[in-house]
């Protein structure tokens, strides 16, 4: 009895190398089609706008492949993993295998090690390439293709939460002590109701405190409004916390969202969904790990009918099902439904689950 989890070197290099093999051919395949198919909806919209050429396409190119490289890889490592079983099943390599003492796992084992290497070097890509591109394209998105504006430094319709009072400010300029804030608006609350709202045309850190200029004060509870030239309050509200911009969490990489998190928190924000998108920016490129052992069907099936093609329809639906769960579980996260790291991991932990399930009871 063979103890040993993976087979021979020379079986284990020669099942790795066809699966990576087909796995590149497969994401080359649908990356140049979704591209293409992409760019035909986009081009209309970068050369209508004046100045604009060829260049801006490859530039759109540039930025776009990368999100579409990123979004198909778990889809090519499932489609390579039905192909290169598909072969060897249709060329009785399965068999001489089994025969040979290898047990399903083993067979598995080279093309697991391969996806979890493929999963490493998503991470990896996603981190350098992705997320930057990302960034990049949705400033550009965001004038319409046009020429992107420099940074002028002032940030819009920002919201701190101190407590159970919220402050809004209609714009920040500067920084650290010398933040001022324009059209103010602080909430006050008191046990959920709102007590009293605060307006202030503007807004200076003084003292540590924040120092409102021409001041007026509405009374819910009595519905008085009266008007001071000035009020100090929230002093335990850093400038900082205003000059903390709209995150993004396609735009950054684990590390980057990880830090913009533990800020946002500091702030008294909700960060459901954030953290949601950092924990499946582990488990999305993990799943490539899950692909061989849903598309083992294709190699072992309950019978051995000949039915090759049934088998890996199944071993295909088992796979898209794995991203319908996961898209659901992470619509179901944003909502508030689920917690974040439910939401990003446990798609991945049920069909684990199940795919060894259905290569145990069909197999082993």
């Amino acid at each position: 009895m063979r103890l040993d989890f993976f087979p021979s070197r020379q079986i284990g290099i020669y099942m790795a190398k066809l699966f990576l093999v087909r796995t590149l051919a497969v994401l080359l395949m649908l990356v140049l089609v979704l591209q293409t198919l992409d760019l035909l909806g986009e081009s209309g919209k970068i050369l209508s706008v004046a100045g604009n050429s060829e260049a801006d396409l490859w530039r759109y190119v540039g930025m776009r492949a990368p999100q579409i490289i990123a979004r198909f890889l778990p889809f090519s490592v499932l489609l390579a993993t039905l192909i290169t079983f598909a072969t060897l099943s249709q060329n009785s390599e399965v068999v001489a295998m089994k025969a040979a003492g290898l047990s399903a796992h083993q067979i598995l084992a080279p093309m697991i090690a391969t996806s979890l290497a493929v999963a490493a070097i998503s991470f990896a890509f996603n981190e350098t390439v992705v997320a930057p591109s990302t960034a990049k394209l949705k400033v550009w998105q965001d004038v319409e293709y046009g020429e992107v504006p420099i940074d002028d430094g002032i940030r819009t319709n920002v919201w701190v939460r101190e407590g159970r009072d919220l402050v809004q400010a209609r714009s920040v300029t500067g920084t650290g002590a010398a933040t001022r804030l324009a059209d103010v608006r602080v909430y006050q609350r008191v046990e959920g109701s709102l007590k009293k709202v605060i307006r202030a045309e503007s807004a200076a850190y003084v003292g540590g405190a924040w120092k409102l200029a021409k001041v007026r004060i509405f009374d819910v509870t009595a519905a008085r409004q009266e008007r001071v030239p000035e009020l100090v309050l929230g002093r335990g509200i850093d400038p900082e916390r205003f000059n903390r911009k709209k995150v993004d969490g396609d735009a950054l990489g684990f590390f980057a969202l990880q830090d913009a998190i533990v800020d946002l928190k500091g702030a008294g924000r909700r960060t459901d969904t954030l953290e949601g998108i950092l924990w499946h920016k582990i488990s999305g490129p993990l799943s490539a790990l899950l692909m061989p052992l849903l598309g083992a069907v294709a190699a072992f099936g309950l019978a051995r009918s000949g039915a090759l093609f049934l088998r890996a329809v199944i071993g295909m639906a088992l796979g898209f099902a794995y991203f319908v769960a996961d898209n659901f579980a992470l619509a179901m996260g944003n909502l508030g439904a689920y917690p974040p790291f439910i939401a990003a991991w446990a798609p991945f932990l049920l069909f684990l689950l199940i795919g060894e399930t259905v290569l145990v009871r069909t197999e082993e």
